[in-house]
């Protein structure tokens, strides 16, 4: 029987030490990584050897683990770069390391034997018994495939050790082929999603081309609803975390290593609160439902599905009419300092002008509205908007923010 009291941990994804620190911030308890080789998010900004031991001591100095990913299915030619890679790890010490390829997991073992191994996805996991061989060959946590039902999850916890760690995808996108072994990218790009350089052509636009009839192109239909035949909603549990646990889920992990700071920040503060809030009673978890359901959509999304957990999806599962996400706010910047006059310092994401209406994001949960009274560049020139993403901006604002405060704008 799943046991109710186990800790639940919230792991965040983040693709640059920003983010990390934004995922720290904003409620995780646990942040995974990819550094520059070996993941499964070639084109991730991803962490340097000292972004990572940077990383790790911020987490780390406010109690939040941080693992790391080397989660490719191995070809020949990679296994001798994985090893001085994960000797290399060994020095900085991450909490774990997430790896789904046996060859993978024995360098690890080898190299790094005191730091934890979690079983990705990619390994495709999906039943007790591939848990039990994990467990026996020394692995800490698997993480579940998106395929499987609460009920599977369940049955796994019952079948392996009580101190056995199961993981599993709560929010984020879903991927069209079984737990990311889809085959388009290589065929259509040569780009290979298992070696982490995947195209994405399951977010493609498709028609069908007779082969006497050269040229002529019909559009693929279902339901004259669209032509995105592959274009998965993203997963949502937000309304079922009370079942999550109940199933026996020790760590509740959100998609999302491409993502930006805002995404991370607001899906991060949501879960939190909503975990925090079952933790002092199931009737203040309901009571507050409508607030998640509105914070989590002011990040972006592809509209929302609980995915396999309650059974095999329908084709209520796909966005069918476009393949772009849904973007209710814009994100202008995270507060990085508090300058000499009080003005807040930010890196701009997105043009703004003075005089705009912003919101000013907490990790608390509250959101505050402020005014753009004035803003100067760097140099401390009076500016009317910021039109340079990247830019250094210095912003009086009717009310001010504090450190790792999020600055966003409706774009409603």
């Amino acid at each position: 029987m799943a046991n109710n009291k186990r800790k639940t941990e919230l792991l965040v994804p983040a693709s640059n030490l920003e983010v990390l620190k934004t995922a720290v911030i904003y409620g995780a308890d646990a942040v995974y990584i990819g550094g520059e080789a070996f993941g499964l998010r070639a084109k991730a900004k991803n962490f340097s050897s000292e972004d990572m031991k940077e990383g790790i001591a911020f987490a780390h100095e406010r109690g939040v683990k941080v693992y790391v990913t080397a989660n490719i299915l191995a070809h020949n030619d990679d296994l001798d770069g994985a090893r001085e890679y994960f000797k290399e790890l060994s020095k900085i010490a991450p909490d774990a390391l997430i790896i789904s390829d046996p060859g993978m997991f024995t360098l690890a073992k080898e190299e790094c034997p005191q730091i934890d191994i979690h079983i990705s996805t990619q390994a495709n996991n999906t039943n007790y018994l591939t848990y039990d061989f994990w467990w026996k060959m020394g692995a800490k946590r698997v993480v579940s495939a998106r395929e499987l039902s609460l009920k599977e999850l369940r049955q796994i916890r019952e079948h392996i050790p009580e101190e056995m760690e199961i993981e599993s995808f709560i929010h984020g996108a879903m991927c069209i082929s079984y737990s990311g072994r889809c085959l388009l990218s290589n065929f259509f790009t040569g780009r290979d999603a298992n070696q982490g350089a995947c195209t994405h052509p399951c977010r493609w636009k498709y028609s069908v081309m007779e082969e006497t009839r050269p040229g002529e192109y019909y559009p693929v239909y279902e339901n004259e609803r669209g032509t995105y035949i592959f274009n998965s909603k993203d997963l949502c549990m937000i309304e079922y975390v009370p079942e999550l646990i109940e199933a026996g889920i020790d760590s509740f992990k959100i998609e999302g290593r491409m993502k930006t700071a805002l995404y991370v920040a607001t899906v991060a503060r949501t879960y939190r609160k909503a975990i925090d809030d079952l933790n002092k009673g199931e009737d203040v978890y309901r009571a507050n439902m409508d607030w998640y359901k509105e914070e989590i959509s002011k990040c972006t999304y592809r509209r929302f599905t609980t995915g396999f957990y309650f059974g095999k999806p329908s084709d209520e599962a796909q966005v069918y009419d476009t393949n772009t996400y849904i973007n209710e706010y814009i994100y202008l910047g995270t507060t990085a300092d508090i300058d000499s006059n009080g003005f807040a310092v930010i890196e701009q994401k997105n043009k703004f002008c003075v005089g705009d209406e912003i919101e000013i994001m907490k990790p608390d949960g509250q959101n505050i509205a402020t005014k753009v009274n004035a803003m100067y560049n760097a140099d401390g020139e009076s500016v009317d908007s910021c039109p340079h993403p990247g830019q250094e901006i210095h912003l009086d604002l009717s009310i001010q923010p504090e450190i790792y405060d999020i600055l966003r704008v409706s774009n409603k």
